[in-house]
């Protein structure tokens, strides 16, 4: 499956505004954007598994695409949200426990990249993954 592999962060864009709209206090903010994550894909039809590895934390998840889970974001905020798939793209929609706003997430392969959009109160960042 196109997903499939270990993607490591290779630039951002914005990203630090976002994580600021997020609500990650300065020091974390900073770390946030330096964080060096790796991120592998494992998809087996409708289902995937996922483990990040970054500078702050190690965690492994599974999900269903068009399945609601909970995830809990770096700041231990908590969402609950899901996935799917549209036309090659992953596609979240995930609301925050603590506020009920909504943050949007897509991933798309292009070329060797991983392109990752985020987007949270109509602040928008990219981050860019190379396969390794």
């Amino acid at each position: 499956m196109m997903f499939n592999g270990t993607w490591k962060v290779e630039y951002s864009n914005n990203y630090e505004k976002f994580l600021e709209k997020m609500g990650f206090n300065l020091i974390k903010k900073k770390l946030g954007a330096h964080d060096n994550l790796k991120i592998t894909l494992q998809q087996t039809g409708d289902k995937f598994h996922v483990k990040e590895s970054s500078t702050f934390r190690n965690l492994e998840l599974d999900f269903t695409l068009g399945v609601l889970f909970e995830y809990s974001l770096p700041n231990d905020v908590k969402v609950f949200g899901c996935w799917n798939l549209e036309d090659g793209v992953l596609k979240g929609s995930f609301t925050r426990e603590d506020n009920g706003k909504i943050l949007r997430t897509t991933r798309k392969v292009s070329g060797d990249e991983l392109v990752q959009s985020l987007s949270y109160e109509g602040v928008e960042a990219e981050r860019i993954f190379k396969k390794i």
